[in-house]
C-alpha cells in the first residue's frame, strides 16, 4: 500500500497549514488573525477528511496511524505557542496540554519500537475535537459585532485542558496494559 496515498496527503497538508498560521499571528491583526483562523479550520477539516478516506478506500496504514495524531499535535501545540506569544492564552495551559502531547507521541514511539500500534481512541478524539474548538475564537481574538468571543474561548480551553489530563491518562494506562502484554 501506498505510504502517500490520498489520505496522507491530506493529513501532509494539515502540517503544511502550520507554518502558515505561524507566520499569520506572528502579525497579528484582525485580518491576519482572521486568516490564520480560516486556514486553522480549513487544517482541522484534513483531519475529518483523511480519517473518511482512509476507512472508506481501505487506505489505513500505520504510517497514517502515526502521521494523523502527530499532525494533529503540531497544529495544536503550535497554535498555543503563537496565542501564549501573544499573551493570550495562560503558559501553563499550554505547557500542560503539549506536554501531554510530547508523552503520547512519545509513548506511541516506544510501541512503534516494539511493533505495536497505539491508536487514538475515541476519548482522544474528543479531546482533539475540544481543543480545535476552543482555540478558533481564540486565535481570532478580536470583537465582532459587539461580541468577545475570548471568554468562551477560554471555557472551552480550560474543558479541553480537562480532557487533554485525562485522555492522556487513559493513553499511558492503556499503553501499559498493551506494552506489558
Amino acid at each position: 500500500m501506498d505510504m502517500l496515498n490520498l489520505a496522507n496527503k491530506l493529513t501532509l497538508l494539515r502540517i503544511l497549514a502550520v507554518p502558515l498560521i505561524v507566520v499569520l499571528l506572528y502579525f497579528p491583526g484582525r485580518i491576519t488573525c482572521g486568516l490564520a483562523l480560516v486556514v486553522f479550520i480549513l487544517a482541522a477539516l484534513t483531519d475529518l477528511a483523511d480519517g473518511m478516506v482512509a476507512r472508506q478506500q481501505k487506505l489505513v496504514t500505520n504510517f497514517g496511524k502515526f502521521l494523523d495524531p502527530l499532525a494533529d499535535k503540531l497544529l495544536i501545540s503550535s497554535v498555543l505557542v503563537m496565542l501564549v506569544n501573544l499573551d493570550w492564552v495562560p503558559a501553563w495551559v499550554a505547557i500542560v496540554i503539549i506536554c501531554r502531547e510530547l508523552a503520547v507521541t512519545g509513548l506511541r514511539a516506544i510501541a512503534a519500537d516494539q511493533g505495536l500500534v497505539i491508536a487514538a481512541d475515541s476519548f482522544g478524539k474528543l479531546k482533539t475535537i475540544v481543543q480545535i474548538v476552543a482555540l478558533c475564537p481564540l486565535i481570532f481574538h478580536y470583537t465582532l459585532f459587539g461580541v468577545d468571543p475570548v471568554p468562551p474561548g477560554m471555557w472551552l480551553l480550560y474543558a479541553a485542558l480537562i480532557l487533554t489530563v485525562v485522555s492522556g491518562a487513559k493513553y499511558m494506562a492503556n499503553f501499559y496494559r498493551v506494552v506489558t502484554g
